[in-house]
């Protein structure tokens, strides 16, 4: 048995679009000026960021589940950035891939939310 954790990550359409297209194994890298990848620890937060912020600015948010492992994971100290559920990791873009290749089973689509634009 593997040891893991569990990670949630809020999307826009472009995003998710590009784990689609790594077969759900991966994450793409990271835009000029975005410096950290930041999976958060629990999906009542992924949702309010999926619904509110994603939604907002694209019209479309979705919540993703994935695991990684444990020993990998553990590198990284979980920040809390608001309230007392709103805690992520910090991890830099440059070690995106290392995350990537350390992902067990598929990056899964949990919830999704649409609002209108106009």
């Amino acid at each position: 048995m593997v040891d893991t954790v569990t990670l949630y990550r809020p999307v826009g359409p472009e995003e998710l679009a590009l784990v689609r297209d790594s077969g759900y194994r991966r994450w793409p890298p990271r835009l000029p000026g975005q410096p950290i990848f930041y999976p958060v620890t629990n999906e009542r937060y992924a949702r309010e960021i999926a619904e509110k912020w994603n939604v907002q600015d694209s019209g479309f948010g979705a919540v993703t589940r994935f695991e990684v492992h444990a020993a990998f994971i553990a590198r990284y100290k979980i920040e809390k950035v608001g309230g007392a559920h709103h805690t992520e990791w910090w991890i830099p873009a440059e070690d995106l891939e290392q995350l990537n290749d350390h992902i067990v089973g598929e990056i899964k689509v949990v919830a999704e939310f649409a609002g209108s634009r106009g």
